[in-house]
């Protein structure tokens, strides 16, 4: 990856994310690490399109993705080609600190772990613009989607400033516009389509972490 402005400079497209999660999956339902992080890319340029109100979470995106590719490029590659070898080679060779942060404070697993949490408030967000209505406030549906995830990892000045930050979104139409998808009618079904996907890689990650207890690496 070149870097944030590469990231920056590229327009978001709804079609390339629902493109990139579907191409996650393998037919054995494991997770491939670079559709992974080019599914992010995607959701980083839809955040960045909507200005410095998403920078807080969209910074640390950015920094999470290329320690991603650092790991996936380095001597050592191979072993990151899907989530779940990523997660069996770094347990099987102590490089994840389980208990405090340590020697490993960007192991793979600690940092797609932030981007799963993040996924996860972008999954409800985006699901709740799906089933929006015309009149439906994208602060009120943001802070909601927020609080049900991301919000319990952060501090309380991170909470306060996020929910401040959201009461500044643009409104339901601007959203869909920065999708570059077409008619609002489009945008709905094109998110009807990519949902699912996002769903899935995130409760198979979920799963994956849950079985071997790295929900709460700290």
């Amino acid at each position: 990856m070149a870097g944030s402005d590469s990231v920056r400079e590229e327009k978001f497209s709804l079609k390339e994310v629902l493109i990139t999660f579907q191409s996650c999956l393998t037919d054995n339902q494991e997770i491939l690490t670079d559709s992974y992080v080019s599914g992010w890319r995607g959701l980083v340029r839809f955040m960045n399109s909507l200005g410095s109100i998403f920078s807080f979470i969209s910074k640390d995106a950015v920094n999470k993705i290329q320690i991603m590719v650092t790991h996936r490029t380095g001597e050592n590659g191979e072993k990151y080609e899907t989530l779940q070898s990523m997660v069996k080679y770094e347990l099987d060779n102590n490089l994840v600190d389980l208990q405090r942060r340590a020697e490993h404070p960007e192991s793979g697993c600690r940092t797609l772990l932030r981007l799963h949490r993040a996924l996860r408030w972008l999954e409800l967000f985006l699901e709740k613009l799906r089933t929006s209505t015309e009149d439906s406030k994208t602060s009120v549906m943001c802070t909601d989607a927020y609080n049900d995830s991301l919000a319990q990892h952060h501090a309380w000045i991170i909470r306060k400033a996020a929910t401040v930050a959201f009461c500044a979104l643009p409104g339901r139409a601007a959203f869909f516009q920065t999708m570059n998808v077409g008619s609002t009618e489009q945008v709905v079904a094109m998110l009807g389509e990519a949902m699912p996907f996002i769903s899935k890689v995130y409760e198979i990650t979920e799963e994956l972490y849950k079985q071997h207890n790295l929900l709460e690496l700290p």
